[in-house]
């Protein structure tokens, strides 16, 4: 509980980060940014400075606003060595029960977001100095931190990508295995980065030496990023889509991104019916909105006034931030490495992602979006209003359960009245081409439409990562919740 701000997270350490620039006077995006930032080293393999993703900021006097600085498609420039380009390397990650398949390589690179997101972020919405919002993760990366045990399991599952390449195998397995619990993650090439970040802005990052040494890595591995990906890549602000959801209004992720609209078309079907939704109602959204990610729906995603079109025809190694202050002002923020590619790229502390590896994100075949093209993600950094301003602040990581989780989290919220915590640890099931997973706890036997169950025999990251804050709206009370799932933690300003 909280009164002067909350910052909710993925590990304690970038939670703390967040609060302590809560504390002495920055407002949530500049808390937002120096946990962002801190999360490159307490979560070392779910973002970075060679990763993507999405801000979200809401809030007294603040029209919504979606900050898109995800990952775009590479190719500009490459001419003939598009069709030359390295295979991607296939990599088969086990999540307890359940196995999911990513491919890395330099094949899988795209011109990452998180320098020029953080850079816009700070100059439309922040009122500290860059340089200091840097100085913390800096001290950290130079001396580390320890694995907790949450990203000891991701470094666990993600040990055949980090020991694919000499420079990954360096950073993240130097004794020749993958870093575990209790060991301390260090890099203090990252932490030269990121005071290069907080003391020149983005610009080294795109069109300056880092971006340039970036850039000739991956093409000399046959990966399709070049020079010119990078140097005509900007943060993009945009208008959020919006909900309306038991009188509430719930805004999030618009397109290009894929995940806010399809968790805005779910809430639109389970509004049309009394509170609460049964389970059955649950999945049925979650059916729908799998169902409507088709090849016409990917396509159409990019194309002007999609989002109003879709819903009226069809209604006829991620990391998330949460952040509240003291005035109302709510930043969510969701950032993803992917798996990260295993492509280290010597003398600069980035590690680039490998999102044009991910199957989730090209439904319609590797490398099929034309270069500069932002991928269709699913994250969906989310503020729920009501009349006493923002109520929820939520996000999260999970690939394509980021929509389930997100969706489970605000029926929990909004239709059983249980706090960010209740909400955040209530068991979960996600629907996908026919199979129900669930959580312990999840009553199962309720369903009524046959599809096969796979059951968890404890809460997995498979399920997501939702970190969120909340304010009471009868008393203006802070309150928060990190996700147990991936280690997460709330930290009061």
């Amino acid at each position: 509980m909280a009164d002067a701000g909350i910052v909710a997270a993925g590990h304690p350490v970038t939670a703390e980060v967040g609060a302590r620039v809560l504390r002495e006077g920055g407002n949530a995006v500049d808390a937002a940014v120096a946990a962002m930032l801190a999360s490159w080293v307490a979560e070392p393999l779910l973002t970075g400075p060679g990763a993507g993703g999405y801000l979200l900021v809401a809030g007294p006097g603040q029209a919504p606003t979606l900050l898109d600085f995800f990952v775009a498609a590479p190719g500009a420039g490459a001419g003939g060595r598009a069709q030359a380009r390295a295979a991607l390397l296939p990599i088969d990650v086990r999540f307890g029960e359940v196995g999911q398949r990513f491919n890395v390589g330099p094949a899988s690179c795209g011109a990452y977001g998180t320098p020029a997101g953080i850079e816009a972020a700070v100059h439309r919405w922040g009122t500290l100095p860059l340089a200091d919002l840097a100085a913390p993760a800096a001290e950290l990366a130079r001396g580390g931190v320890p694995l907790s045990p949450a990203q000891a399991y991701v470094f666990e599952i993600l040990a055949a990508i980090v020991l694919t390449t000499p420079g990954a195998r360096e950073v993240f397995a130097p004794a020749g295995r993958a870093l575990r619990a209790g060991e301390p993650f260090r890099w203090p090439q990252l932490a030269e980065t990121i005071e290069r970040l907080g003391a020149d802005g983005a610009a080294p990052f795109y069109a300056g030496d880092l971006g340039c040494a970036v850039a000739d890595a991956v093409t000399a591995g046959g990966g399709l990023l070049t020079r010119e990906d990078l140097a005509g890549y900007a943060a993009e602000p945009r208008e959020p889509a919006r909900a309306t959801y038991r009188g509430r209004e719930v805004v999030t992720n618009p397109p290009p991104s894929a995940g806010g609209t399809l968790l805005v078309l779910a809430l639109a079907l389970l509004d049309r019916e009394p509170p609460p939704p049964s389970l059955d109602a649950i999945v049925g959204a979650m059916r729908t909105a799998q169902d409507a990610r088709d090849a016409a729906f990917v396509k159409g995603l990019s194309a002007p006034g999609f989002l109003g079109g879709f819903l009226a025809g069809h209604l006829g190694a991620t990391t998330h931030i949460s952040v509240l202050d003291a005035d109302g002002l709510a930043a969510a923020v969701t950032c993803t490495n992917g798996e990260g590619s295993g492509v280290v790229v010597p003398g600069t502390g980035i590690h680039v992602n490998n999102i044009m590896g991910e199957e989730d994100l090209s439904p319609l075949g590797f490398h099929s979006a034309p270069p500069g093209r932002r991928m269709p993600s699913m994250m969906a950094p989310t503020v729920v209003l009501g009349e006493g301003g923002v109520q929820l602040v939520l996000g999260s990581a999970g690939s394509n359960r980021i929509r389930s989780a997100l969706l489970q989290t605000i029926v929990g919220a909004v239709d059983h009245g249980r706090d960010a915590r209740g909400a955040v640890d209530a068991p979960r099931v996600h629907y996908e081409a026919g199979v129900v997973y669930a959580e312990p706890g999840v009553p199962v036997e309720e369903l009524r439409g046959g599809e096969r169950v796979e059951r968890f025999g404890a809460l997995n990251l498979f399920f997501g990562g939702v970190q969120a804050v909340e304010r009471d709206p009868a008393t203006g009370a802070l309150s928060g919740a990190g996700d147990p799932r991936r280690g997460g933690a709330a930290v009061a300003a």
